[in-house]
């Protein structure tokens, strides 16, 4: 069975960073690209980032784009995100995501952003 979990999420102040990791398993992981959503309460879930199946394509929200850096390791199955120069505006569940003609989604890691 497909799993994906995420961690190292946490509080942490304006302009800090935070890695977010998840680690996938029951597919070929080499094989899809995987996607990072976040969502706050009482919004819509958002797509933050994405990264192809070989590591090579990468796409990034305009609210995350030179904060935020998406990376994967096949070997090791896992996505990670980091993010830099963290602002309120990100805090958010943030979930790790992909697509097997079905979606797929982990139980989320809360990342908070405050003083």
């Amino acid at each position: 069975q497909v799993q994906l979990v995420e961690s190292g999420g946490g509080l942490v102040q304006p302009g800090g960073s935070l890695r977010l990791s998840c680690a996938a398993s029951g597919f070929h992981f080499s094989w899809y690209a995987m996607n990072w959503y976040r969502q706050a309460p009482g919004k819509e879930r958002e797509l933050v980032a994405r990264i192809s199946s070989d590591g090579l394509g990468i796409n990034y929200a305009d609210s995350v784009k030179g904060r935020f850096t998406i990376s994967r390791d096949n070997a090791k199955a896992t996505v990670y995100l980091q993010m830099d120069n963290l602002k309120p505006e990100d805090t958010a569940v943030y979930y790790c995501h992909t697509n097997r003609g079905i979606d797929y989604w982990g139980t989320g890691t809360l990342v908070t952003i405050s003083s």
